[in-house]
């Protein structure tokens, strides 16, 4: 592990929290009435393809994968549509997810979905991005000790932000406030944006105080 590839990692972290910040502030320049609380759909639709078209980038660019290995066309379209369908199962498993955990089933089915969305891009896209459609790849990053690389440990420590956010953002749901920001599914949307970007700024910051003990071996 180089000091170089923290640097990378950070930088690449940063940017992704950058690209959230500039999805609230950009949009209202060229939107009359625009803002996250207000038009929160819309808001939820633009920080998921900001945030994914990024991270795809970003995984063109920096080519985090351990051993990436050339392949034909055809296999790359093949892979390409894979993590589509993955994508799309995610957020069909997120909103059952949400669902059961006392979503509304029939009100606020675009709410939810689109929150699903938005939960699968900060959770499911990383991992595709990196890890591609392969599940046993996934189980070892998510097993105990199995990230290989700096990219695996910070792709851990955001998605479990993200989710462990989302979780969180629940809680003020049922009280009694009366505010803007009680109202499906604004709070828990918000806690997993909040969570996310606190995965991103934690990830390096947390390999960097423990790069002594970091040891990653091939398997």
């Amino acid at each position: 592990m180089s000091e170089a590839e923290t640097r990378r990692l950070l930088a690449a972290n940063l940017l992704c929290v950058l690209t959230v910040v500039l999805t609230a502030v950009v949009p209202p320049f060229f939107w009359d009435g625009f803002t996250v609380l207000g038009t929160h759909l819309a808001w939820l639709c633009i920080c998921s393809v900001c945030v994914s078209t990024l991270n795809m980038i970003l995984h063109l660019v920096l080519k985090p994968n351990l051993t990436p290995k050339r392949s034909s066309f055809a296999h790359k379209i093949s892979r390409f549509v894979k993590c589509c369908i993955y994508f799309f199962m995610s957020c069909i498993l997120f909103h059952a997810i949400i669902v059961l955990y006392g979503a509304p089933l029939i009100e606020s089915v675009t709410e939810t979905f689109l929150f699903a969305v938005l939960l699968s891009t900060f959770t499911t896209l990383q991992c595709l991005c990196m890890l591609g459609p392969n599940i046993q790849a996934w189980i070892r990053v998510f097993s105990k000790n199995g990230a290989m690389s700096i990219w695996e440990s910070s792709l851990q420590i955001t998605t479990i932000c993200s989710i462990l956010g989302a979780w969180f953002g629940a809680f003020p749901i049922p009280l009694d406030w009366d505010r803007p920001w009680q109202v499906w599914p604004i709070s828990c949307s918000l806690g997993a944006t909040f969570g996310y970007m606190a995965g991103l700024i934690i990830a390096p910051l947390w390999i960097h105080w423990n790069r002594k003990q970091l040891t990653y071996k091939s398997r």
